[in-house]
């Protein structure tokens, strides 16, 4: 069988990449533009106000207000989210730049071998286990706690969630943050430990400060992948459509409020407009997470440079 001329295989080549970046780029404006249009109906068509979307704290889109207008209050599921978000990254990034530094620093040979492909694998475990696991343990485990406190409470709610949360995204932020700092040139550790620095005191001013750009973007993804998580949350958090006033009480999240709606109510109501408005929002939060991380690569770029 005869081969192809190099010029006829290079231009082929260029067709099927060129095709495949076309491919993406269409799909990714496709559904940009599907769930903008959908998104800003709330507001263009059905003169919802953007305002009152935002900042409201009811949320019964079946019911009018004095306006004559839905009640859709968004901010309780705002707030649920940015707090589930922050405080799962809390307890999660301490573990992992901890296990990060084993794995890089203190034990190279073990800590790649064993602990690094133990971490990875909570990456394929599915949110339904981890919700199932949160309904059962940690949901179980923090009414207890309380009870053992004097205290009486469902055990749903943004703490059980964050704990939940903290396990599914810790794989994340732990195999980026090896990559982080093993990229920290070997010369940075030499120089520290000619000027009579020890261990930890090269790891804490030396590695830690270099990569810190790239142990930013780490927490950014691994807060990303928080905030957008749906199943799991709706498991534990306890689906009550309020503004959260403990860590300790039922409380909601866009991902969880979509999810429990959107296969509920028919195309082009005023409540599944208003439920595509949650998913544009929570769409532009992720476009803004991803901004940050390129803003701080490129940051981190200029330093080095």
């Amino acid at each position: 069988m005869a081969q192809l001329p190099k010029h006829r295989v290079e231009l082929i080549g260029k067709g099927v990449t060129g095709a495949c970046i076309a491919l993406v780029a269409l799909l990714v404006v496709t559904l940009v533009a599907m769930v903008a249009q959908r998104g800003i109906a709330t507001f263009a068509v059905d003169g919802i106000d953007l305002g009152a979307f935002l900042t409201g704290t009811t949320w019964n889109p079946h019911q009018d207000d004095v306006n004559g207008m839905p009640t859709v209050g968004a901010l309780p599921m705002i707030s649920g989210s940015f707090a589930v978000t922050l405080l799962s990254t809390l307890f999660a990034l301490p573990i992992a730049i901890g296990s990060a530094i084993f794995v890089v620093e203190i034990a190279p040979r073990l800590g790649r071998r064993v602990f690094q492909p133990l971490i990875e694998l909570l990456v394929g475990i599915p949110s339904v286990v981890y919700g199932l696991i949160g309904l059962t343990v940690v949901v179980a485990w923090t009414r207890d706690m309380a009870a053992a406190a004097g205290q009486t409470i469902t055990g749903f709610g943004i703490f059980s969630s964050a704990i939940v949360l903290a396990v599914m995204i810790l794989p994340t932020i732990t195999s980026l943050s090896i990559d982080a700092l093993a990229a920290v040139p070997g010369q940075y550790r030499e120089g520290s430990y000619a000027l009579g620095c020890t261990r930890w005191q090269t790891v804490w001013n030396v590695v830690l400060r270099s990569a810190a750009p790239s142990l930013m973007t780490a927490v950014i993804l691994g807060m990303t992948r928080a905030f957008g998580e749906a199943l799991a949350v709706q498991m534990v958090v306890g689906n009550a459509i309020q503004m959260p006033t403990s860590l300790f009480t039922p409380a909601s999240t866009l991902t969880s409020v979509l999810t429990m709606g959107m296969g509920n109510e028919a195309m082009g109501t005023v409540y599944n407009d208003v439920l595509w408005s949650l998913a544009l929002l929570l769409l532009l939060m992720s476009l803004v997470f991803i901004l940050i991380i390129h803003l701080i690569g490129h940051k981190g770029g200029t330093k080095r440079g």
